[in-house]
């Protein structure tokens, strides 16, 4: 069985391919990020993508399947409960998450807990709602200068969002405020998958701009994940984009942040100019953040566009003994009602220069058949726990 020097799994934040059996739990009956994208672009230009497979997997109007599909290619079943970001990525390196992340959309947060939060920060709380990030400078940004007040807000993710003025509110304070939210948010009923920290400057409404000093507080993974066992296997884990924080760096040796998805597709193109050893972990939060949420599907389309022109510089730099893998966390189907995530299936396409030809695979019961891929390439053994089975004799 071939054994890889490095593997690239890039994970295309939220491009679902099609329901899940069960979507219309989740209120998802008939979603298909993918396939509705499609359908609303008057072109959709992802040549690179079709040759790895992607409209054999999923037809699609603007484009032919390929008739010699350079890679191998497989629709992920989600095993877990949820539809989140941290549940797929999670899932991905073997754990089972029984139990969604708490999301407060609808609701906002609990009166108890932003009482709490307010009486141990010491700021009064606006906002307590589900907004855009842009969107909620906008509307309180100035109130908070004035004020002092804190703007608290959240989304369609599990995750408690404090935004903070670097001039007048002080990043440090914004940061003891968070650590403040982490630790109330540890209780069951509040628990969120990461508290994050939003620092912005300037002093006006259309003035305001969000800082590169954002952080995050996750949640650790409940168990060890093939990021811990490949680690301490002596192998390289470079994560690139949001990946540390979803880990709360476990099993992480060299991260990267990234300014946008085109910026961490670029970071991956330097990484792969690099001798190492090990894993090179990426996610792409645009496609998610600026148009899954905002309900954008030619937004998210040309975002696939830029990101399959950065797989086209990509791809020649593959060496024989490397391994790429897309793939997805959830679905964000951008033509479904409300902001929310969507429960999907999503794509697998492998490929490396040295397969003899690409097709079909069979269809996966859960996202940790890549985890548990990755850890019988590196000859490491899953952590006892985990989820998934190994198909990399399948991947020549």
């Amino acid at each position: 069985m071939k054994r890889y020097r490095r593997i690239f799994v890039i994970v295309i934040d939220s491009l679902g391919i099609g329901a899940m059996p069960d979507a219309a739990d989740y209120g998802d009956a008939g979603t298909d990020t993918l396939g509705h994208i499609d359908e609303r672009m008057e072109a959709f230009k992802i040549p690179n993508l079709v040759r790895l497979g992607m409209a054999n997997l999923h037809p699609l109007t603007h484009a032919a399947a390929a008739e010699r599909p350079l890679g191998r290619y497989a629709r992920l079943y989600e095993a877990s409960a949820g539809k989140d970001t941290m549940t797929g990525h999670w899932e991905m390196m073997g754990l089972y998450i029984t139990k969604p992340f708490k999301t407060f959309t609808d609701t906002g947060f609990p009166p108890e807990l932003i009482e709490e939060l307010e009486k141990r920060t010491g700021h009064r709380i606006v906002g307590n709602k589900a907004a855009s990030g842009t969107a909620i400078l906008d509307e309180l940004g100035e109130h908070e200068i004035a004020t002092g007040d804190m703007i608290v807000y959240t989304s369609a993710d599990s995750v408690l969002q404090i935004c903070g003025n670097e001039e007048t509110f002080g990043l440090q304070e914004l940061y003891r405020c968070c650590e403040i939210a982490r630790e109330l948010t540890m209780k069951d009923e509040w628990r969120v998958g990461r508290v994050i920290a939003r620092p912005y400057v300037g002093r006006k409404k259309g003035e305001f701009r969000r800082t590169v000093n954002r952080h995050d507080y996750a949640l650790k993974p409940y168990g060890r994940t093939v990021l811990n066992a490949l680690k301490d296997g002596g192998c390289d884990v470079i994560s690139v984009g949001k990946i540390r924080d979803i880990f709360d760096g476990e099993g992480v040796t060299e991260a990267y942040k990234s300014r946008s998805s085109v910026h961490g597709m670029e970071q991956t193109i330097e990484i792969a100019d690099r001798d190492f050893r090990g894993l090179c972990f990426v996610n792409l939060v645009d496609f998610d953040a600026l148009w899954g949420h905002r309900r954008n599907p030619v937004g998210y389309g040309q975002e696939l566009e830029r990101f399959d022109e950065k797989l086209g510089e990509l791809l020649p730099k593959l060496k024989e003994d490397d391994l790429l893998v897309i793939t997805a966390d959830h679905g964000n189907d951008p033509t479904h009602t409300g902001t929310d995530h969507t429960r999907e299936t999503v794509p697998f396409l492998a490929y490396s220069p040295s397969m003899a030809g690409g097709g079909p695979l069979p269809d996966q019961d859960t996202f940790a058949v890549i985890g548990a891929t990755v850890a019988d390439n590196f000859g490491v053994a899953m952590p006892e726990g985990c989820i998934g089975k190994s198909i990399l004799g399948m991947l020549e």
